[in-house]
């Protein structure tokens, strides 16, 4: 089937590589000229594993092509991926021109009936919108067009993009006939051979069904920080709860970890776009705005301990910070809660020596005039005279190190952890002062660094 996914950053790019890989001819177009030149040769700017490798060999093998050249994609595919970026305005809606700029394209330069299918995570009632965008653009122009709109979301995880789009749980795919329904259903059969994935439903349940998908996702993540809060102040172990809860297959193990709060490109977002949907269909919006109330009060807990235990005094003090992008294996560093630290260590006057595998180009592009940033070049390299350390991404390497190393490099045994990564009680016997999220006995404050204990473990 020929195919034209419209933007090539995250999801259109890996969409479009998956689709290429089964045998599909797909071309993916973009309006950065550079970014396509890349991508041309093969070189791809964001890090997601399997990632580059199958762009490659899909240009190897002439099923995936890119340009900048919107008509040429317009013309070449039968189904039309749009998943060009929604970003948030400034009152929590999503931006769609560049979803209706695709639009504006298809009543140019489509001749043929088409189906443009919403891959970009949109409002409800964006299928309506598009649809109305596109014929009053056919009608200034004086032409007639068939055209069908799909709502087809993605539920990728950064990280494991690749994996999840080759072998997703299922496939949501929201149109009105059956014919479409037909397309659609042979354009997925190389993912669907198993067992049946594909789900089909009505346009705007499936537009709902995204957001309500990653707010619910949301919740368990900022619920499980509320009960971390609650267990520091009733002396119990978040840890220990969690299994507990956990072992309720009603409830399960994904999404309630505790930690730093969430981040990235969807959460985020995603849940302002669907408080704003809320507020504008007047419908009360009170769990979801407590969602995000919690999750911003939670990114902003590691700098409250850490400055609390300085008591308030971080000038000139230099603090080593493990990890920056806001989840292992991406180099994304939206909404990050490591931002949030790193900001306000420098607005204390504190000065940060960072690492992180794969973030650190991203982070001197966010940072680049930042004197009191230092960027290493391995985790053991940010070490050396730093006060504490800080962790903020649970990379896989950071999870077993050198607990000697780490204590022999530090100027204290002082460490913030904002992943739960440790064994609280053999830190505490090998004299670290260990400050994980929701564990340990009750204390309002951590201890002042002037009155440290041979050993200790602080929630």
């Amino acid at each position: 089937m020929k195919i034209s996914v419209f933007g090539s950053g995250y999801v259109g790019l890996v969409q479009a590589a998956v689709l290429a890989e089964v045998g599909h001819d797909v071309v993916c177009m973009d309006i950065d000229e550079k970014k396509v030149e890349l991508l041309q040769q093969g070189h791809v700017s964001i890090f997601e594993p399997g990632l580059a490798s199958l762009v490659r060999e899909s240009l190897e093998a002439k099923r995936l092509q890119f340009t900048t050249d919107e008509k040429f994609a317009v013309q070449h595919g039968q189904v039309l991926f749009i998943a060009v970026g929604t970003p948030s305005r400034d009152d929590g809606s999503a931006d769609l021109r560049y979803v209706l700029s695709v639009g504006e394209a298809v009543a140019r330069h489509r001749e043929q009936p088409v189906i443009l299918v919403e891959k970009s995570t949109v409002p409800v009632g964006t299928g309506d919108t598009l649809r109305a965008h596109i014929e009053k653009c056919l009608l200034k122009v004086g032409r007639l067009l068939q055209f069908d709109i799909v709502s087809n979301p993605e539920f990728l995880k950064e990280g494991s993009a690749v994996a999840d789009c080759r072998r997703p749980d299922r496939i949501i795919i929201g149109c009105e006939r059956d014919d479409v329904r037909d397309v659609m259903r042979d354009l997925y059969a190389p993912f669907n051979r198993n067992h049946d994935r594909i789900m089909f439903m009505d346009l705007r349940s499936a537009e709902l069904t995204k957001y309500a998908a990653n707010c619910m996702l949301a919740t368990k993540i900022s619920f499980i920080n509320q009960i971390a809060e609650l267990a520091e102040h009733l002396g119990a172990d978040i840890e220990s709860v969690r299994l507990g809860i956990g072992a309720d297959s009603r409830i399960g193990y994904h999404f309630i970890y505790p930690g730093c709060g969430y981040g990235g490109s969807c959460f985020p977002k995603d849940m302002r776009a669907l408080i704003h949907s809320a507020e504008q269909a007047h419908c009360s919006s009170d769990l979801l705005q407590a969602v995000e109330a919690i999750n911003q009060r939670q990114k902003h807990k590691l700098f409250e301990r850490i400055n609390a235990f300085y008591q308030g005094d971080l000038r000139g003090k230099t603090f080593a910070v493990w990890g920056l992008a806001f989840k292992p294996n991406t180099d994304d560093m939206r909404d990050a809660p490591s931002r949030v630290v790193l900001e306000s260590l420098w607005a204390a006057g504190a000065n940060v020596r960072a690492f992180d595998p794969e973030a650190m180009q991203e982070t001197q592009h966010l940072y680049p005039d930042e004197s009191k940033l230092m960027l290493m070049g391995t985790p053991e390299s940010v070490l050396a005279g730093a006060d504490a350390l800080i962790i903020c991404t649970e990379w896989q390497q950071f999870k077993a190190p050198d607990f000697n190393l780490i204590q022999q490099r530090l100027n204290a045994p002082v460490i913030f952890d904002g992943r739960n990564l440790y064994d609280a009680e053999r830190l505490a016997r090998s004299g670290f002062l260990y400050f994980p999220m929701g564990r340990g006995e009750s204390r309002n404050l951590p201890i002042p660094h002037q009155q440290w204990p041979a050993a200790s473990v602080v929630a």
